[in-house]
């Protein structure tokens, strides 16, 4: 039986993306980072400029997704 949750290499990079840029990633540096992060390659298959703008793009969505959660933890406290 196939699964019904089977998504693209295509359909990856947009939800990638979406959240990179959602969490204030900046466009340009998402789309290559979902491209990437979608393609399920591993680091000894990539540049040195493409693993850095991975990390990078990771690390801001991160902090921007922990900051979001402290934020939320506040405001329910209320």
């Amino acid at each position: 039986m196939p699964s019904s949750y089977f998504t693209s290499i295509e359909e990856r990079e947009k939800i990638f993306c979406t959240e990179l840029v959602k969490y204030g990633v900046e466009y340009e540096k998402a789309v290559i980072a979902a491209k990437i992060i979608a393609s399920g390659q591993g680091d000894e298959h990539l540049s040195p400029s493409e693993i850095e703008i991975v990390k990078d793009a990771c690390k801001k969505w991160s902090e921007q997704n922990q900051r979001l959660k402290r934020l939320k933890a506040v405001v329910n406290q209320i």
